[in-house]
């Protein structure tokens, strides 16, 4: 295939009947079929929005960021902007004025397409940074744009891209400063979409439920991409409910979710084996997978948790095994590096650390991108002098080749000299009677330089007592190690993805101690 573009493999894969249904759109209470759309209307209407956006006659390389619900026809606008050759700009649909104008003003997009009942606020940022044309797209896959590529034809020659070309740019969470845009060409993509595709057995017999997010690495590359490339069908939830994924599990063969999706279900009696008879995959991502939920799930439904772990900067690095023949799903890992990807962990003179040793895990890749948006000297400084990407995440990688995540490098703590890692305790803590999970972070101390804080979420009908746990801590590892307080808290503030905002938590506590 001479022409790289993503979308000419996407369609490439597409059955030779395309009659037959690509994706199903659900009700996302009931489960419920609300419309079929096959693959031959998914091309279709690809085509036509393709069509519209090379009658804006807009430059080469032209950013379109989006910020819409999620839609079958969503899916559809990031297809069509990857067919026409431009760059697709997702947007989290959280985002308020202030963070859309700070992207839309970074990546200059020549094209804006927006939920209608956001088109009052981002109307303005739009025209106010010179975007040529600002579309509308709603829920039911209806508004402005929907109407303008109604009357473009349905057949359209996929434009000609080169491996390296930019497919698309998102934008980091910026919890420590200001947001970066990840550069991701073609090939990033479709490598590593290929490589997911072979290492968890895809074919076109499977049936996804896809009921993640499509702003993030996860739901739009990860799970849409294996789809996909595989011709296989996708169940489309506008959102996570787990009445209504629980209706269509008997329907399906692979589920994606972040721990959290993990933890509803299993608080849904009607989980059993006899429901996930038909699934053959369940794959984690996104946030740490507690051990608790890996264990329950595989006694509650027979399934093992495949656990793997990303970056919007690189897509998929590591997973747990597929094949049994490969080795075990290990609970607390992320599994070996996946074919084509390297995996190191270096300590802060840059030297290899020993098996066991914790340190910065470095990565290298055709799936790992070119840098950030318009940031060449931050894009310098995360890749080492010998090119290996420093992805912030600290780690060690274990005697079996299993790579096991600490925690953020930005989330260290720096103790009295010594430094403290957060997972660590947190895993402690989550081994306690009555605790659902928890977090820990470092706050400014005057002796101590930073000293630990840990914030406790307590199972339901579970009264924890703060001093106790402290003192269980003190008897099981080194005092530098045991926080300096606990708060015990009805739940944890998370981002759409699941994570946990550690970054609130040092805002809310940064003046304990001082």
């Amino acid at each position: 295939m001479n022409n790289k573009n993503l979308y000419a493999a996407i369609s490439a894969a597409f059955p030779a009947d395309r009659s037959g249904v690509a994706v199903e759109s659900a009700d996302s209470s009931t489960g419920a079929t609300l419309k079929r759309y096959s693959w031959h209307a998914l091309d279709e209407q690809t085509a036509r929005i393709a069509n519209l956006l090379a009658s804006l006659n807009l430059p080469e390389g032209s950013r379109v960021a989006v910020q819409t619900e999620k839609s079958v026809e969503a899916l559809m606008l990031y297809l069509a902007v990857l067919r026409a050759g431009y760059v697709y700009l997702p947007l989290n649909t959280a985002y308020q004025a202030a963070e859309v104008e700070y992207f839309v003003g970074n990546a200059e997009p020549a094209v804006v397409v927006c939920s209608p009942k956001s088109l009052s606020w981002i109307q303005p940022i739009a025209q106010a940074a010179g975007v040529a044309r600002v579309f509308t797209l709603d829920d039911a896959g209806g508004g402005t744009l929907a109407e303008s590529a109604a009357g473009h034809s349905a057949t359209h020659t996929i434009a000609e891209k080169q491996a390296d070309d930019l497919a698309a740019i998102l934008y980091t969470s910026g919890t420590t400063g200001r947001s970066k845009g990840a550069m991701l060409s073609h090939h990033n993509l479709l490598s590593n979409a290929l490589t997911l595709k072979d290492y968890w057995g895809w074919s076109s017999i499977d049936v996804l439920i896809h009921s993640l997010p499509i702003f993030h690495v996860h739901g739009l590359f990860v799970a849409s991409h294996c789809a996909l490339l595989s011709g296989a069908k996708m169940i489309w939830f506008s959102k996570f409910d787990p009445n209504a994924v629980i209706a269509r599990l008997p329907d399906a063969t692979v589920f994606m979710g972040v721990p959290t999706l993990y933890v509803r279900l299993l608080g849904d009696a009607r989980l059993s084996r006899e429901l996930c008879k038909n699934m053959r995959l369940f794959v984690a991502g996104s946030a740490p997978l507690l051990i608790e939920t890996f264990n329950d799930w595989r006694e509650r439904t027979g399934h093992t948790i495949l656990e793997r772990y990303g970056m919007s900067e690189t897509a998929m690095l590591t997973s747990n095994p597929y094949l049994a023949a490969h080795g075990e799903r290990r609970g607390g890992t992320v599994g070996f590096p996946l074919p084509g990807v390297q995996v190191r962990v270096s300590n802060d003179k840059g030297a290899a650390c020993p098996i066991n040793e914790i340190g910065g895990i470095e990565v290298k890749g055709s799936n790992v991108f070119s840098g950030y948006w318009r940031m060449p000297e931050k894009t310098k400084e995360e890749f080492t002098a010998d090119g290996w990407f420093k992805t912030g995440d600290v780690g060690k990688i274990d005697e079996r080749g299993y790579v096991v995540i600490v925690g953020r490098s930005k989330d260290l703590i720096i103790s009295g000299g010594y430094n403290v890692y957060p997972a660590e305790i947190e895993g402690y803590l989550n081994d306690m009677p009555g605790v659902a999970e928890s977090a820990v972070i470092g706050v400014p101390h005057p002796d101590f330089g930073e000293a630990g804080v840990a914030v406790v979420v307590a199972k339901a009908d579970s009264a924890l007592d703060a001093t106790a746990m402290l003192a269980e801590l003190k008897s099981k590892i080194a005092n530098f190690k045991v926080p300096k307080r606990v708060f015990i808290v009805s739940d944890l503030p998370r981002n759409a993805m699941g994570k946990v905002q550690k970054n609130l938590l040092r805002q809310e506590h940064a003046r304990l101690f001082v």
